[in-house]
């Protein structure tokens, strides 16, 4: 009996060792993870979240490109919208539009001379103010001294002044000095041929390059077609300048290497104007040299080159118009080696003195034919010598 009972308490320690072991094991195995949660593939995407503002990089494309589908199945190809062209403003008037901007200069000249003349007693003090308010607007001597005269002789006949009557001498005077029977007109519609061929010149820095885009502009108003030539290959940027302001309005823009033959450019331009039966082909040449040839003597031959094609209809000289007798300087150079046949003053926006149309119109002998007003695209505009005059005296 004793021996069963052994038998079975050895069996209990057993069988409770084995059960430990198994539990035990058990306890050291790692829990599964829980089940994932499967995505419904036939469910609706989420809808975007309104809010939202920031824009994907997706997104920002989209407004530039167009996403085409090939017929084959291929990967849809993007394709760029063409540049979107700028309407220039009409011609038509430009000037008297901008002329509140041009009468800051007023004070200078036009407002100065009025109250000198208004005083009771016009004595010989008074008259040398006159004539140094219009030197010191850069009219010139020559021109100062026509006016005081004509003046004083209109005021002694005159008698009592009036400022009605003070006003409508002195526009009358200085009418006369800035002349308003010279043809103005920028020829760039020759009667037998196309394309007409203007040549810009001037200096470095007087807005040449600028000029010459603005002036494309101009055309582009008017209902024009036009090339641009650019021959000013000194300057890296002069190139990629003036093809910007031709992409502004669909201008072909001609150019060459970095520091190439300026004639072979404005040959070349003349060329293709010809051959895509544009109306005008303007041309930029450098205003300066990175070589040891003198910038008249390529001037000229940039001249003789162009003239293969065809003769030249305008060369406009670019001036800045507040480098006053250092300009009239420059003019005289250019004249002695282009054959000048208008001038483009540029910068005639307050800073400037207004007397320097008829200074340089009288060293020249060439019309004022443009004239820039300011930064924007459209401040250049054709001189009207009545708008150009009342601006200068006001209202």
């Amino acid at each position: 009996m004793e021996t069963v009972i052994l038998a079975v308490v050895i069996a209990v320690v057993v069988l409770g060792a084995l059960g430990g072991l198994v539990v035990g094991s058990r306890r050291k195995k790692p829990l599964p993870p829980p089940p994932t949660s499967v995505p419904d593939i036939t469910a609706p995407p989420a809808e975007p979240h309104i809010g939202d503002e920031a824009e994907t990089p997706r997104d920002e494309a989209r407004r530039t490109i167009e996403e085409v589908d090939l017929p084959d199945g291929s990967a849809p190809v993007a394709v760029e919208e063409p540049p979107v062209l700028e309407v220039p403003e009409p011609t038509a008037g430009r000037l008297v539009r901008l002329r509140a901007r041009l009468s800051r200069s007023q004070s200078a000249l036009g407002q100065g001379l009025l109250t000198l003349l208004s005083r009771e007693h016009l004595d010989e003090d008074t008259w040398e103010e006159i004539e140094d308010t219009l030197l010191t607007a850069d009219v010139g001597v020559a021109p100062t001294q026509e006016l005081v005269d004509a003046l004083r002789e209109r005021v002694k006949v005159l008698g009592t002044r009036t400022p009605q009557e003070l006003r409508a001498l002195l526009r009358e005077e200085l009418l006369k000095l800035v002349g308003t029977d010279v043809d103005r007109t920028v020829k760039t519609e020759p009667e037998d041929r196309k394309p007409g061929i203007v040549m810009v010149v001037g200096v470095n820095g007087t807005g040449k390059t600028t000029t010459t885009g603005k002036l494309a502009r101009v055309l582009v108003a008017d209902g024009r077609t036009v090339v641009l030539g650019a021959a000013d290959t000194f300057r890296a940027a002069a190139a990629d300048q003036l093809q910007t302001w031709g992409e502004r309005v669909g201008a072909h823009t001609v150019r060459g290497p970095e520091a190439g033959d300026p004639a072979s450019v404005a040959f070349d331009a003349v060329k293709e104007g010809k051959e895509m039966g544009v109306d005008v082909v303007l041309i930029d040449t450098a205003g300066r040299l990175h070589t040891k040839t003198g910038l008249m003597d390529e001037l000229g031959k940039v001249k003789r080159v162009v003239e293969k094609h065809a003769p030249l209809d305008e060369v406009l000289l670019v001036l800045d118009a507040t480098t006053g007798q250092n300009g009239l300087v420059q003019a005289r150079v250019f004249a002695e080696v282009v054959d000048i046949t208008g001038i483009v003053l540029t910068k005639l926006d307050g800073t400037a003195k207004g007397g320097i149309v008829v200074a340089v119109q009288r060293e020249l002998g060439v019309p004022v034919k443009l004239i820039g007003l300011g930064e924007g695209a459209d401040d250049l505009a054709p001189f009207e010598p009545e708008a150009f005059v009342d601006a200068l005296i006001g209202d």
